[in-house]
């Protein structure tokens, strides 16, 4: 099986919780604004994510998420 990762955008605060904890330091906060108001973090290396989703669990907005798909589907987006 295969994983999706996604950070909803518009939901993320820029606490920075999740880059703290990331041990591959794959993560890092956007010099863009969401909807909000808020610089999101986004994935800066995602060839270096294990899918540990400490990330997931840290997140107090449960703005990230990792899914499970089949290998031959493409990540949905949202």
């Amino acid at each position: 099986m295969a994983y999706c990762y996604h950070i909803e955008l518009n939901r993320c605060k820029g606490c920075g919780l999740c880059v703290m904890v990331c041990p591959k330091k794959v993560l890092e906060l956007s010099d863009q604004v969401n909807n909000m108001g808020y610089f999101p973090a986004y994935q800066a290396r995602p060839e270096d994510c294990i899918l540990c989703a400490i990330c997931c669990t840290m997140c107090p907005d449960v703005a990230i998420s990792i899914t499970e798909k089949a290998d031959a589907e493409p990540c949905p987006d949202r």
